[in-house]
């Protein structure tokens, strides 16, 4: 069986953010609430416990926005994130000798908005989010890598995880398998024109 080529997509795939398109001083403030000391919250939201309109709806109250302001402004830059369509299509090519596997630590909004705006499910043999999973890479000693290799019948000591994450690499790496992390001077269009 082939072996899984497991792909990061925040800090990896694509560098875009949510509520980018917000006035620099509320972008600031949502990225201060949310992802600042205390990231309670946040990973919570990632692993399926609060809705992106939850969420929301709290940095609305917060910034003192109305929330469908905030909410389509949310929605059109999940939709619009952007992806190297080149390095989409080397990924496609590598579908001949990997199972393709996105695995991402995210939100809902990424699987109800930017997989189908950005069609990445045409580039993937399976997209996997924390979000729907209830799990990191990292817990339970990186379980989501064993239940894919299961799944797919692949085998570790060839299978090949590209992220930015380092504790995510250091992970599949105990496990035996590959990994790549991606720095900015080794980006994943690096990585993929190696395999």
């Amino acid at each position: 069986m082939k072996p899984i080529l497991f792909i990061d997509f925040d800090g990896t795939l694509c560098h875009d953010r949510f509520w980018r398109s917000l006035p620099k001083e509320e972008y600031e403030k949502t990225r201060e609430l949310l992802f600042s000391d205390d990231k309670t919250y946040v990973r919570e939201w990632m692993k399926g416990k609060h809705t992106a309109e939850e969420v929301n709806e709290k940095l609305a109250e917060h910034l003192g926005i109305p929330f469908e302001v905030l909410w389509n402004v949310f929605v059109q830059d999940a939709k619009t994130m952007r992806v190297s369509k080149e390095v989409l299509e080397a990924i496609g090519r590598l579908r001949s000798r990997y199972t393709t596997v996105l695995l991402t630590v995210n939100m809902d909004s990424f699987s109800r908005f930017t997989v189908p705006a950005l069609g990445l499910d045409g580039y993937f043999d399976a997209i996997s989010n924390s979000y729907y999973e209830g799990k990191f890479k990292v817990d339970n000693g990186g379980e989501i890598f064993r239940e894919y290799l299961d799944r797919f019948s692949a085998p570790l000591a060839t299978s090949v995880l590209i992220d930015d994450s380092l504790d995510a690499c250091e992970t599949f790496r105990s496990l035996g398998g590959i990994a790549h992390p991606v720095t900015p001077e080794k980006d994943l269009a690096y990585y993929v024109q190696k395999l």
